[in-house]
């Protein structure tokens, strides 16, 4: 069902046991952020900040869970999304082909109703006006210890093109600067920064309205990968089976819906020179450093009388984004078949690979090279364009059980016949590539092989005659180099190596030649991390792998079917990295030991420990970024 601001959706987390109230003052500089990541962290509630020292209290977590996704979007689960799409989409193909049935007819009636409207009359989001804005009367975040600044981490960024007039709504983190400017951080891939270059050439100053909470499915659909000129607020009504009523901002011509909590009205003038924004600890888990960007004027606010002020932490995954992922998963299922591959049977993006680093695909295998078809179809296909590492699979695999499919992926694929790399457009924060939102990726099919395409199985190795002096050989090899060794659960398929590059930048070719002297065949995968790096965590270990590499870069072949992958801080490498590296995003220790001070008086139940404390090691100086 529709939410009328967020007041109605706290009502009912409520309701459902899935809020807690904090009713002591929390600073919303840092430790809103440290409370929030125990909670988040260990898959607790939604989180209402009651005393922040405005008059607006924080919404936070709202979306960290799948059962409060799924109320966010109005629906028992999110499971039923998909068949709707299909359904719908069936109609409208069988209309196309035979014509206007009575079905189709009641099909676009109901399709009518989910349209959004536009009204002239005021909304309860225009209830209170602020013609003097001031932005510190919100109660905007600090993060982390290293942010540039305060950021509104969770704005819907209303923008219209000069010419078409299609509109965008999109999220863009916004940094405050004073009392009514902020950083606009639309990167160059977005539709905002498509309509920017648009006004820009118009010479003309252009039109911005930012929108806060009301209805949770908007924050959703603004972060959903739709195709470009794709209204998001058709998803909405789409989702919660009602339309989204719009009305026109005071100070400018775009229209906003009515129901959001507060609305920042103004402009971004394209000729002013751009200012710096950032750093930001980011969503990747590392912080995201400083850059240019347009400056936003803030020329009105507005807000409803009970409004509540939403908010998001990113940092290290899992963080609320990825429950917002989850949800992606499964509304876009449809989408990708119907319009891409109709052999997709599922598709995932693990928390580790922060939505753009990995994703694993499962079809229906028909025929030889299909995984490869796959493949090249999804480098190239809206979003999908950032993946940096794109899996797949075929058969009965479940994608999401990660133990079965590493097995399933060493089992089916050849290294030398089944990786395709290829160099393309990277997401902006990606920070592990040579040239900016640039560099390499990988595809591997890991899907089961015909007669055609067998070229080696990984059963000639498991029967291979393998001697047993070989892993305790190259583990006291490499311990002598400074480094150590992790065999995952024995499996002597893969291999995993920490190393201290700082003390000795030459290990890593060393400890190539330490597997490769060995002739390591039983091996298919080998690993290196930093020192710091936990090797026995494996989530630890894959995320570091996921931020940390350029797959055409840091992929080395050992022999024909053995990889050893790079996954080491490049800072330290020799002869330096071209760009400037990000350091790891943590609580600072003060932050912590103020929140376990009073953690009694949060009324969260039992001290829940800081997950910074398990990453301190991984930073490398007090710094935004990691100095060589």
């Amino acid at each position: 069902m529709p939410f009328s601001g967020l007041s109605g959706f706290i009502e009912l987390l409520e309701r459902n046991g899935e809020l807690s109230r904090i009713k002591t003052f929390t600073d919303q500089v840092l430790e809103i952020t440290e409370i929030t990541d125990r909670i988040t962290k260990n898959n607790g509630k939604a989180l209402l900040f009651e005393n922040t020292g405005t008059q607006f209290p924080v919404l936070i977590n709202a979306y960290g869970s799948d059962r409060r996704m799924a109320m966010a979007l109005g629906k028992k689960n999110l499971d039923s999304v998909s068949p709707e799409i299909v359904s719908l989409f069936e109609k409208f193909t069988d209309t196309a082909q035979h014509g206007l049935k009575l079905s189709s007819i009641m099909e676009l009636t109901r399709l009518a109703k989910i349209i959004p409207s536009r009204t002239r009359r005021k909304g309860s989001c225009q209830q209170i006006i602020h013609s003097d804005p001031d932005l510190s009367l919100l109660p905007v975040l600090k993060c982390w210890p290293h942010d540039g600044g305060k950021f509104i981490t969770l704005p819907v960024v209303h923008t219209v093109h000069p010419v078409t007039g299609k509109t965008n709504a999109g999220m863009y983190r916004m940094q405050v600067f004073d009392r009514n400017t902020t950083g606009m951080h639309w990167q160059r891939h977005k539709t905002g920064a498509a309509h920017f270059e648009a006004w820009k050439s118009f010479g003309r100053k252009m039109p911005v309205t930012v929108t806060l909470g009301g209805d949770p499915v908007y924050a959703y659909c603004a972060s959903a990968p739709l195709p470009e000129n794709i209204d998001e607020y058709l998803l909405a009504g789409f989702l919660r089976k009602q339309k989204v009523n719009l009305v026109k901002c005071i100070t400018n011509d775009l229209y906003i819906p009515s129901d959001t909590d507060i609305v920042l009205e103004g402009y971004v003038d394209p000729a002013e020179d751009p200012v710096r924004e950032g750093p930001f600890g980011d969503h990747t888990g590392f912080y995201s450093l400083a850059d240019l960007y347009p400056r936003f004027h803030v020329t009105c606010i507005t807000h409803s009388k009970d409004a509540v002020y939403p908010a998001t932490i990113v940092g290290i995954p899992p963080q609320e984004d990825a429950w917002l992922t989850k949800a992606t998963e499964k509304i876009f299922l449809a989408p990708v078949k119907l319009a891409l591959q109709p052999e997709i049977i599922d598709f995932h993006m693990p928390d580790t690979g922060v939505a753009h680093n990995l994703v694993i695909v499962r079809i229906a295998k028909t025929y030889p090279g299909q995984g490869k078809k796959v493949i090249s179809s999804l480098f190239g296909a809206g979003q999908m364009m950032f993946t940096k590492y794109l899996i797949v699979t075929s058969g009965e695999t479940d994608i999401r059980n990660y133990g079965s499919l590493t097995r399933h992926l060493l089992q089916h694929t050849n290294m030398k016949t089944d990786l395709s790399f290829i160099s393309g457009p990277l997401d902006v924060l990606d920070h592990s590539s040579d040239i900016f939102s640039f560099g390499g990726k990988l595809g591997i099919d890991g899907t089961e092989k015909s007669g055609e395409e067998l070229k080696i199985r990984s059963d000639e190795y498991k029967n291979a005659s393998i001697n047993e002096s070989k892993p305790d050989n190259i583990t006291k090899a490499i311990s002598e180099s400074g480094g150590f060794v992790n065999f995952p659960e024995g499996d002597l398929d893969s291999a995993i190596v920490g190393l201290d590059i700082v003390c000795n930048p030459g290990i890593i070719e060393k400890t190539k030649e330490i597997f490769r002297a060995s002739k390591p065949d039983y091996l298919k995968l080998i690993i290196a991390v930093d020192h710091t790096v936990d090797i026995h965590d494996l989530y630890m270990v894959l995320w570091q792998i996921l931020g940390n590499t350029d797959p055409v870069r840091d992929i080395d072949f050992i022999s024909d079917n053995t990889i050893f992958i790079d996954g080491t801080i490049k800072a330290f490498r020799r002869g330096g990295f071209p760009r400037k590296w990000p350091n790891v995003v943590c609580s600072s220790e003060s932050t912590i030991r103020e929140i376990d001070r009073k953690w009694e008086a949060l009324g969260l139940g039992p001290l829940i420990n800081s997950p910074s404390l398990k990453y301190r090691r991984l930073v490398r100086g007090d710094s935004d970024e990691v100095l060589s």
